[in-house]
């Protein structure tokens, strides 16, 4: 396998074409392209040396053994699923990149002493089921009974998807690992912000993966015929919706590093001449900082309601996800650090907004994270682009990451 960024670039545009959907990429959970995406990364995996299976949720984990059976296990990896028309480089870069490095460092004859596992994670983006992260629960042993009674757009359950695929029977599975036979849990990935393309550099290192709270507010009113009813008799959903939209977006604006997101909106059977009874929206809270993710949602609901009442409208809050605050490993990013100012001289520290499978993986192990510089920092649409350039400092990092990890721990005691 060549090693060089172009060939990343060209696997990446590869997996890229693997589809759901002609004329857009697509991958969601145990789905056909999904399974034909881990039969082309599955075979680079063997290219490069690796032992590969795949678990019965659809994960796909290669694995490289060293010399010394009684060594820590290196953990590296993302997610293979996308969003609807998504880009290339979300996710599937932090599955290829390791991949590469691997292959650059056995043709080298470079021999780790640690094992390596590359995680290709099921699913992570909450496309085809509510629920985010599904690939790195079950790796983790965090996959439970309320998780399999998820349902998609069919009406089929976790559970029977799961089932259907591994063709047996199927109870949430245990962590695949015992903490402390692990080394910890590295993931490169895009950016998907604007702050290293502003800093002008190609990676940088993650300290923190920001808190997030996610959920539905509903306001009901009552429905009415847009040409009779006059206006100071109406009780309209969605312009009560409409009003805490604009709020939530100024209370964030006055509070970086807070942000807030209403991402989408139903108005229940709408039409053009109808006053809308009822409006369901999501909202979206982040913060690096726990306690301020949580005291602003907290505001943010009851500015709803407040709303709500002035309007005389009923509003109902349904929280649906809650991730804390999750930390990197001091140590970990303090060598991947060393690793990027070997490389490129100078190593930024960012804050990550977006959640990442490194939020579950926190729970089994320690946890790194290296982001990429992505184009206007744009993510979760088909002009996602990170540069080759920006790509050979990615993985000359990674080399050198596991090249000096590897001196670390061959001097380690015990």
């Amino acid at each position: 396998m060549d090693a060089h960024p172009h060939q990343l670039a060209r696997m990446l545009d590869e997996l890229g074409r693997v589809t759901d959907e002609p004329g857009r990429l697509t991958r969601t959970f145990l789905s056909p392209a999904m399974e034909r995406a881990n039969l082309v990364v599955g075979g680079w995996m063997r290219e490069a040396a690796l032992t590969v299976r795949e678990d019965e949720t659809g994960n796909l984990i290669g694995r490289l053994e060293s010399p010394s059976p009684g060594a820590k296990t290196l953990l590296m990896g993302s997610h293979l699923d996308t969003v609807r028309n998504a880009g290339r480089f979300d996710g599937a870069l932090g599955v290829v990149l390791p991949i590469v490095a691997l292959a650059e460092l056995k043709q080298r004859g470079v021999v780790l002493p640690f094992h390596v596992e590359i995680l290709g994670f099921s699913e992570e983006e909450a496309v085809r089921f509510t629920g985010a992260y599904i690939g790195s629960k079950a790796y983790t042993g965090r996959l439970r009974m309320a998780d399999l009674k998820l349902r998609d757009a069919r009406n089929q359950t976790l559970l029977d998807v799961i089932e259907a695929h591994a063709e047996k029977r199927f109870k949430p599975p245990r962590p695949a690992h015992r903490p402390s036979n692990l080394l910890g849990y590295i993931e490169v990935h895009i950016e998907q912000g604007p702050v290293l393309e502003a800093k002008k550099l190609a990676v940088g290192v993650v300290s923190t993966i920001a808190s997030q709270a996610r959920g539905r507010l509903t306001f009901r009113g009552k429905a009415g015929h847009a040409g009779t009813t006059p206006m100071n008799l109406r009780r309209d959903a969605l312009a009560g919706a409409a009003e805490f939209i604009v709020f939530a977006e100024a209370f964030a604006g006055a509070r970086p590093p807070l942000v807030t997101t209403v991402g989408t909106i139903n108005v229940q059977a709408g039409a053009a001449n109808v006053i809308p009874g009822e409006a369901v929206l999501s909202l979206d809270v982040r913060h690096p900082n726990d306690a301020i993710c949580d005291a602003a949602l907290a505001e943010l609901v009851r500015q709803a309601q407040r709303t709500a009442r002035r309007r005389q409208l009923q509003c109902e809050w349904q929280p649906t996800m809650r991730h804390q605050a999750t930390p990197c490993s001091t140590v970990l990013t303090t060598r991947l650090a060393r690793s990027v100012r070997a490389v490129q001289g100078k190593s930024l520290t960012l804050i990550s907004g977006a959640g990442h499978d490194g939020v579950v993986m926190a729970s089994l192990t320690s946890i790194a994270m290296l982001f990429v510089r992505c184009r206007d920092g744009l993510s979760h649409h088909p002009d996602e682009y990170a540069s080759p350039k920006d790509l050979e400092v990615a993985l000359r990092v990674v080399v050198d990451f596991l090249e000096k990890l590897s001196a670390d721990y061959a001097n380690e005691p015990g």
